[in-house]
């Protein structure tokens, strides 16, 4: 636990009387001020605060906290004065993200970054799956998504294209859509938890919904691109995964002038204040890292 910062959510909290309100002085999440509130309670051993569904309240033990971290706090700031300077990123940071992205690109580039910043270690979670920020002690996930969740603090790294794709063992048997309607007639490989069977497109500057189907659904990526490699289906992969099956011929991309709805790959994390210098380098760093044909000028895209 951060005990400096968990006094200062302390502080904060006493002298607005909420944790709401701390929050947004804080420009944190509600849940992570009261994680840090039960984190310092739990290390002083002793209740800080009464909370009813109206108000806070400093309890007894509150009372004689509260000036001691004022004072610990002031101590913290006129050090953090004196080597304000010295801003060399160093320390440990949980970063989550897809498996797809992990492996096809995030892996690399968090070992470059680390290479450039050896003060720095990585903890990658990889999971399919939306993770807690706060329960699971993320300091940035890297989620691709059509629009992110309110109340998240969050930082555009990238444009996601996908592209529609089949290996040539399925379109020798199955034949080769020339519209996103015919999809409806063949076997498409769809992703369990995204798009609800519906592939969204633009074609000619018009929105357009296909609703597609098949034998074979997954709730991960890279299983699903294996089966299209394997000839099971037609697939709709993001082009950072799909483009080294594409340009060595294993896969095909399909319809042409379809352009499947964009993504936008977002740096999610809980707080801009008291930020590791970690963090702000490693953002920074990926926006470059990200500005790559893998996402912006694939040429797959349908554009």
């Amino acid at each position: 636990m951060d005990r400096l910062t968990a006094m200062r959510v302390f502080t904060e909290v006493a002298e607005r009387g909420s944790l709401t309100a701390a929050a947004q002085r804080l420009d944190m999440s509600r849940a992570m001020v009261s994680r840090y509130l039960a984190e310092l309670e739990a290390w002083l051993g002793t209740r800080l605060l009464h909370r009813t569904t109206r108000a806070v309240s400093l309890t007894e033990a509150g009372v004689d906290a509260l000036p001691r971290c004022r004072e610990m706090l002031g101590i913290a700031d006129d050090l953090a004065s004196v080597s304000h300077d010295d801003t060399t990123p160093r320390g440990l940071l949980r970063v989550a993200c897809s498996t797809s992205l992990g492996q096809a690109f995030l892996a690399a580039a968090v070992t470059r970054f680390i290479a450039r910043h050896p003060g720095v270690a990585i903890d990658l979670v990889v999971a399919d799956r939306t993770v807690d920020l706060v329960d699971e002690r993320i300091d940035l996930a890297i989620r691709v998504t059509s629009e992110p969740a309110p109340g998240l603090i969050v930082r555009r790294l990238a444009t996601c294209h996908s592209v529609v794709c089949a290996a040539p063992s399925y379109l020798q048997r199955h034949g080769t859509p020339t519209r996103a309607e015919d999809l409806a007639l063949h076997n498409c490989l769809t992703y369990t938890y995204f798009g609800k069977s519906l592939w969204q497109f633009t074609h000619e500057g018009t929105p357009l919904g296909v609703p597609v189907g098949g034998n074979l659904s997954a709730n991960e990526a890279n299983v699903l691109l294996s089966a299209t490699l394997a000839g099971a289906g037609i697939g709709m992969q993001p082009v950072y995964a799909a483009l080294p099956y594409l340009r060595d011929g294993s896969l095909r991309a399909l319809l042409p002038g379809y352009v499947p709805r964009e993504m936008t790959v977002y740096g999610v994390y809980t707080s801009r204040k008291q930020m590791p210098s970690a963090l702000r380098a490693l953002l920074d760093d990926l926006v470059e890292q990200f500005h790559t044909g893998l996402f912006e000028d694939s040429g797959y895209s349908g554009k």
